[in-house]
């Protein structure tokens, strides 16, 4: 994680998501992924990281149509899935179960 780059802001709301996160009874390492994960989501979303967009496929307990766009053509990509470029959601979602 490369914390080095994060803002006095970015790492009170790091510890503050992580502290929650145990109150609600998450294991430590879970805690640190989970706050780690939301601050760097957040300064992707706000430009302040070299990409914008995620490389992560999603969460693999949440079902394909409750992921983002990006999240269905990484996990295309990592199928080989051809023409995921011009897809729409649904198109990625039918694809993607088609595959599997």
């Amino acid at each position: 994680m490369p914390r080095q780059q994060w803002s006095n802001k970015d790492e009170r709301q790091y510890q503050h998501i992580k502290e929650s996160e145990r109150e609600r009874g998450r294991r430590s390492a879970l805690a640190k992924e989970i706050a780690a994960r939301t601050v760097n989501k957040r300064r992707r979303e706000e430009g302040r990281t070299e990409s914008r967009r995620t490389s992560g496929t999603g969460n693999p307990t949440s079902s394909l149509e409750e992921r983002t766009v990006d999240e269905l053509r990484n996990r295309a990509s990592q199928l080989d899935i051809e023409g995921r470029s011009s897809m729409r959601k649904a198109e990625l979602v039918r694809a993607i179960r088609q595959h599997s």
